[in-house]
């Protein structure tokens, strides 16, 4: 069965790092686009960012996040540097044949994984 799982999360001050994975199985994973999104309390989910052929971040965090992925470890990476207070959310992993920046055109999701910036 399809499953996407995220780790690496968790508690961090302003201006730290994390590096988040996101561990695959159940389909092609080299055929898929993957991303990153993440939703903070009482607020909609966000793309963060995305790979296929190439590599797309939204503005926020361009510069600091940056996505990779290993094909034959079925994984998908997000380092993510100089860490602000508004990064704070649950950060989920996705899989679709098209990829960007659009929540429908994924087809996989993770649980997500909870990454806390605070002093």
């Amino acid at each position: 069965q399809v499953q996407l799982v995220e780790s690496g999360g968790g508690l961090v001050q302003p201006g730290g790092s994390l590096r988040l994975s996101c561990a695959t199985s159940g389909f092609t994973f080299s055929s898929q686009a993957m991303g990153w999104f993440r939703q903070a309390p009482g607020k909609e989910r966000e793309f963060v960012a995305a790979i296929s052929s190439i590599r797309y971040y939204t503005d926020s965090v361009k510069g600091r996040f940056t996505i990779s992925r290993d094909n034959a470890k079925r994984t998908v990476y997000l380092q993510m540097n100089s860490l602000k207070p508004e990064d704070t959310a649950v950060y989920s992993c996705a899989a679709g044949p098209r990829g960007g920046i659009v929540t429908l055109n994924y087809d996989y999701w993770g649980q997500g994984t909870q990454v806390t910036v605070s002093s």
